[in-house]
């Protein structure tokens, strides 16, 4: 998603893609799903040591990016990672770093930091609830006053699709305090936190079922103020929403290259299967919409990056775009390939349910429709 222009940047690239073949290969994923395991902690923690933790954090916090668009770098890794469908918490770990970095407080936040750039601890982000689509802004777990002044609260409710949940030592919790919004630190074996697994179609990604039942919290476990929580909440919808795309893109056109591969080599009554005319039609269609892709997500990560006025417009557009053309490309890889295509052994599967997955987190295609109407309508209307 990002030019490699520069010694620094085609350095970070080769040596990421070197780790991830080396790694977290497609067999070693197998491996993982084999054992019921998400991912191995020594794994995240030689990755957090190539720098992907510290991408969205500034240097005075110990992070600091390769290039001048730390969004971009991690755009970039996400594209990797979906070469191989690797495991690891990527995304909750940044998105809960960008709150702590981007809060008014983030000094206060420096050790949790420390912990979660290390890879030493693993966070994620507790925003999606039961029942209930992509409305970040609008949660019913509620956060209320524990004592007098304020200085402790109180947590109930359920969010669910928490990512790598049982993974994690801490959650940011998105909750409803008053008529505000607000997040908290909450550390997983507080007393009143109860973690139930969630089946995932993925073979490695986990998520996780987060039940709060009175459980308290100091003030000090607020991240940011309450007049900014809607604009930190903003923002770390618009970086997990690039960052899963840009993934989406790494897998589509993995799939898509060794598809074509396959059609070439595979041949039926002397010719390859690539040179039939309704095959032909049928790559193109696909080639296209995968550069399509590319595009509205490249556009996404640049106006997340650049922190564009129209950055959450970008967003929506991209995830819109991308999570319903992704499966669309992928189901006519499957198809390309026959019989084979359809079995346990072969990788396909492994792209398809990753994606399929991906549909449906952090809005659905229709959702973010939605969403590009209204503001398009909110533009009209102000003309």
């Amino acid at each position: 998603m990002t030019a490699v222009d520069t010694p620094e940047k085609a350095l970070f690239v080769s040596t990421t893609q070197s780790f991830l073949q080396k790694e977290a290969p497609l067999s070693r994923v197998r491996e993982l799903h084999a054992a019921g395991v998400s991912f191995d902690p020594a794994w995240w923690r030689r990755a957090a040591e190539l720098g992907w933790t510290g991408l969205l954090v500034p240097e005075e916090l110990g992070g600091g990016s390769v290039s001048e668009s730390g969004v971009a770098d991690l755009a970039s890794v996400a594209e990797l990672l979906g070469k191989t469908v690797a495991p690891g918490p990527l995304y909750p770990v940044s998105v809960v770093l960008t709150a702590l970095a981007e809060s008014a407080d983030a000094q206060s936040h420096a050790a949790v930091i420390e912990e979660l750039i290390s890879g030493e601890t693993v966070a994620s982000w507790a925003v999606s609830e039961p029942g209930r689509g992509w409305r970040p802004l609008d949660p019913s777990v509620t956060a209320t006053q524990a004592d007098a002044g304020y200085r402790r609260y109180r947590l109930d409710g359920t969010k669910d699709r928490v990512e790598a949940g049982a993974q994690s030592g801490l959650l940011l919790v998105v909750a409803r305090c008053g008529d505000e919004v607000r997040q908290f630190l909450v550390p997983t074996d507080a007393p009143g936190v109860r973690v139930e697994p969630q089946q995932s179609v993925d073979l490695v990604k986990q998520y996780a079922r987060v039940h709060f039942d009175g459980v308290v919290v100091d003030s000090s476990a607020a991240i940011g103020s309450a007049a900014e929580s809607a604009a930190l909440i903003d923002r770390q919808s618009q970086i997990a929403v690039v960052l899963q795309c840009a993934e989406v893109v790494g897998i589509v056109q993995t799939v898509f290259d060794f598809t074509v591969q396959w059609a070439l080599d595979r041949h039926t009554f002397g010719r390859p299967l690539a040179s039939y005319q309704a095959l032909k039609h049928g790559f193109a269609d696909m080639k296209l919409w995968l550069e399509a892709c590319r595009a509205t997500t490249a556009a996404a990560v640049a106006d997340v990056a650049d922190r564009a006025p129209d950055a959450g417009l970008s967003a929506s557009v991209a995830k819109s775009y991308v999570s319903e053309m992704a499966g669309r490309i992928v189901q006519g890889c499957v198809q390309m390939h026959g019989g084979i295509g359809v079995t346990w052994e072969h990788d396909l599967h492994l792209y398809l349910r990753r994606v399929t997955l991906y549909r449906a987190m952090f809005g659905t295609p229709e959702e973010h429709n939605l969403r590009v109407y209204d503001s398009e309508k909110a533009g009209r209307t102000a003309k």
